[in-house]
């Protein structure tokens, strides 16, 4: 999509992306958040669900000033654990973020970013530990109970650094 005189609309300065394959078990908890947090940000923070292949996922939040990610991740933590990673700061934990089906995933586009100087002002991660990753599966119980206290977590960040892109709405 274009904006006037055929140029790319700006990015938004704030971006929430849920990351996942909902086929695959606790692999959509990342997209589930973003849909649990659908109309409960400002309109002009967008909300984005993506299947986090890399090189997309790096052009996806390419220009934004703040980027909230959400994604499943395995770690050996108890399964529905939600973790913030700050990403400006420091990579991603080795291991805890698999490799998408397309062999390059969340971490990567993070320091594919960091790499190119085109890391977000803010970046932060969070992650929701699965538990079963099986094609065809739905989230698993622990998981489906850590999708609202991760939209929690996310809206009282953007309270916290962003206070106009939250609303005062909560579930």
């Amino acid at each position: 999509m274009t904006g006037a005189k055929g140029m790319a609309p700006p990015a938004p300065d704030c971006l929430v992306i849920g990351i996942g394959n909902p086929g695959r078990g606790d692999d959509d908890a990342g997209r589930a958040v973003a849909r649990w947090l659908r109309g409960q940000v400002a309109p002009d923070c967008r909300i984005v669900e993506h299947d986090g292949e890399a090189a997309s996922l790096f052009a996806t939040f390419e220009g934004a000033a703040t980027v909230c990610l959400i994604d499943a991740c395995v770690s050996g933590a108890p399964a529905g654990t939600v973790r913030r990673f700050d990403a400006v700061t420091a990579p991603l934990p080795q291991g805890a973020f698999g490799l998408s089906t397309h062999r390059l995933g969340l971490a990567e586009a993070i320091e594919l970013a960091r790499a190119l100087g085109q890391l977000p002002d803010r970046c932060v991660v969070y992650a929701i530990e699965g538990l079963s990753f099986r094609p065809g599966a739905q989230l698993s119980p622990p998981v489906t109970a850590a999708v609202p206290l991760a939209g929690r977590q996310v809206l009282a960040e953007l309270l916290r650094i962003l206070p106009r892109h939250a609303t005062t709405s909560t579930r």
